[in-house]
């Protein structure tokens, strides 16, 4: 009896380990690649609440599949294209745990339509949210850039990874249903008609044909450097004057070792000053509440063997760690500001 039991207890094990083996990988590869982004339950965060039971109900396993293993270029969401298939399923499965929804299937079929109609239902009842050309609404975060009434912020249609994930059928069904607690509301409701409504997807459809221009960041520096003819603490001074002078406010003044070694035995050649320009604070972090990161501004002034250097972060070279077009303009604006203020510092 002994030894049968032992068999059947074999078998169970069997049977149960790769299903358990999956649900462990996928929570796994959550944890370390999604929940800084999603949260680590999928109640959202910098990316979209994936626990939603309106958005499961509306997207297909095939659609969160390409999702991650697409992204969306220039739109916070990274691309993963180093999952296997199974590490892509066991995700999956995690992600479909936050939230006791049947997933939904939808076919490939093309849906027709006219699109040039579709252009004209799109101005008017859908540009409002997702953009005039289908780039999507502003800000990020659930309730950093954007109010807790838009728990999803309006995707991006025009995005190559939008247009790989999304069939027809998945579209058209999130256009006559609607989504629960957006301002998506079913379009059939609006009084539009099935035919309409596949014009809008045969319209969404043809972004595919239009390519997405992701801003070139490339930038190999990691940081801005200008040596100074003039003294270190002549340095500082400028920078101080030259900061104020681009309508930034000082912040503080201190020794890069502060706080790292006791107090009066820091190196007197090291300083770092802080100023910030709050209306660009505010403009950035809208944009991407991760880029307080690299924030309040900063320029860092040594004496080094016998020469001053003024240095400063590269933004442009932090911006390529996010994936966002937005952010990448600020970076530029912001890396100009800073040439700027150690230009006028060490002429």
């Amino acid at each position: 009896m002994k030894y049968i039991t032992s068999i059947l207890l074999g078998l169970l094990a069997l049977i149960s380990t790769p299903t358990l083996a999956n649900s462990t990988v996928g929570m796994q590869l959550y944890d370390k690649h999604c929940a800084s982004c999603h949260g680590a339950i999928g109640d959202g965060g910098v990316g979209v609440p994936l626990a939603l039971p309106d958005f499961q109900a509306g997207v297909s396993d095939h659609y969160l599949t390409q999702t991650i293993k697409h992204g969306r270029v220039g739109r916070i969401m990274p691309a993963f294209p180093s999952f296997s298939d199974q590490e892509l399923a066991s995700i999956v499965r995690y992600v479909r745990s936050f939230a006791n929804v049947t997933p939904p299937s939808f076919d490939s079929t093309r849906i027709k339509g006219n699109s040039k109609h579709g252009a004209t239902l799109f101005k008017n009842n859908c540009a409002a949210c997702h953009g005039a050309q289908g780039e999507g609404g502003k800000g990020t975060g659930v309730t950093m850039s954007r109010p807790r009434s838009a728990p999803i912020i309006a995707p991006a249609l025009n995005n190559p990874g939008f247009l790989a994930s999304a069939s027809d059928t998945l579209i058209k069904t999130a256009l006559m249903k609607g989504r629960a607690n957006t301002p998506m509301s079913s379009f059939l409701k609006q009084g539009l008609t099935e035919q309409d409504i596949n014009d809008i997807v045969a319209y969404v459809r043809s972004f595919a044909d239009k390519q997405h221009a992701k801003l070139n960041t490339q930038a190999d520096e990691a940081n801005i450097i200008y040596e100074s003819p003039y003294s270190l603490e002549k340095t500082v001074d400028n920078i101080r004057k030259a900061a104020v002078g681009k309508n930034f406010r000082l912040i503080r003044q201190q020794y890069i070792q502060d706080g790292f070694v006791a107090k009066g035995k820091e190196n007197k050649r090291q300083v770092i000053v802080y100023f910030c320009n709050f209306k660009l604070l505010n403009e950035s972090l809208a944009i991407d509440p991760r880029v307080g990161m690299f924030l309040p501004c900063r320029a860092t002034v040594i004496e080094h063997k016998g020469k001053v250097l003024v240095m400063a972060i590269n933004p442009l070279r932090l911006s390529q760690l996010f994936n966002n077009d937005e952010l990448d303009l600020a970076c530029k604006s912001m890396r100009s500001l800073y040439e700027e203020i150690l230009e006028e510092a060490t002429l």
